[in-house]
């Protein structure tokens, strides 16, 4: 099974940080607003951004770590992606 941290864009065009285990039914859940309480209120979104892990516990520390940034990081973050997460061991 794999987890995911993602970034959604909600309708104020501000970023939601979250994890979970499947991409597409997260993004319906929020936008039927079972989803996280920020998201109820700023509804539609769009998950703009993810990354995929092998365990619960690394997409967990992922999040934390990314709503920890400014929006400025965060928006770099969708638009250059990880700098290291899909290098490999050559590059």
């Amino acid at each position: 099974m794999s987890y995911y941290t993602y970034l959604a864009r909600c309708n104020d065009n501000s970023l939601y940080t979250g994890y979970c285990v499947d991409i597409l039914k997260r993004e319906k859940k929020h936008n039927k607003g079972e989803g996280a309480k920020y998201t109820r209120q700023r509804r539609p979104v769009k998950i703009v951004y993810f990354e995929e892990y092998e365990s619960r516990s690394e997409a967990m520390k992922r999040e934390i770590q990314i709503k920890g940034w400014i929006k400025e990081k965060k928006e770099n973050l969708i638009k250059y992606g990880h700098p290291t997460k899909f290098r490999t061991k050559d590059a």
